[in-house]
């Protein structure tokens, strides 16, 4: 898979946390990690695996989609408004979360934010996917993007003992998740209970619910991912 772009993750991850007026201590001890990870994986040094990267972006309030948004001179993730902002209007007073006051925790993410008008589609060939690699195998590539929608629209791919957690440990995030394997064997243990997925195999369930992805097999896992986010607010 050649990457047709690879967004710099790590650095987008320190711009939204020094936004968010978080040390890289206290983001480190709140998804307990060490805090020489997190440096590491600011500074390009280290790759996140899949439970670690949705840990930070829970912790900061930001998107996964948003740290796809890259390019040279491009703005930090932007973080995803709370429910009220939804229904305030263009005129809202400051310091509502459609217009936030200066000086305030929102309004610093706020004057971050990427275009929420970008597009990706309507069509997107193989060579035209942005990518991201992350720790311990997995590959991600976006296949696509609706502007004001909140969706991870991923094609997914664990190497040979790749595992969407290095540590062994299952991980939580907000949203709902569905999945269909084209190729490979993917062992996803849910809760408590422990499922081989094989070619054609789907699955959906509530990304709250403790889960973790491992190929132990040899040949790549891939399949189609969507996951249905929810939203995320600053306080």
């Amino acid at each position: 898979m050649s990457p047709a772009a690879v967004p710099p993750v790590g650095a987008r991850i320190r711009q939204a946390r020094l936004a968010h007026g978080t040390s890289l201590r206290a983001l480190a001890r709140e998804i307990g990690v060490s805090a020489s990870l997190v440096s590491q994986i600011e500074n390009g040094k280290s790759q996140p695996s899949v439970s670690t990267l949705y840990a930070i972006t829970t912790a900061l309030g930001i998107s996964i989609e948003s740290l796809f948004d890259a390019g040279e001179g491009t703005a930090a993730p932007a973080v995803t408004a709370p429910a009220t902002a939804l229904t305030a209007g263009p005129g809202a007073a400051p310091g509502t979360a459609a217009n936030p006051a200066p000086g305030t925790v929102l309004h610093a993410l706020a004057s971050f934010a990427a275009d929420p008008g970008r597009r990706i589609g309507p069509v997107v060939t193989p060579d035209e996917r942005e990518v991201l690699e992350l720790d311990s195998g997995v590959v991600w590539e976006r296949l696509g993007h609706v502007p004001g929608t909140h969706v991870d629209f991923l094609q997914v791919a664990y190497r040979p003992g790749g595992a969407s957690s290095s540590s062994g440990g299952l991980m939580r995030h907000a949203g709902t998740e569905y999945g269909c394997l084209t190729s490979g064997e993917l062992i996803l243990t849910l809760g408590f209970d422990e499922y081989t997925l094989r070619p054609g195999d789907a699955v959906c369930f509530e990304s709250t619910t403790p889960h973790r992805y491992r190929n132990d097999g040899d040949v790549p896992a891939v399949g189609t991912w969507f996951v249905s986010t929810e939203m995320f607010s600053d306080t």
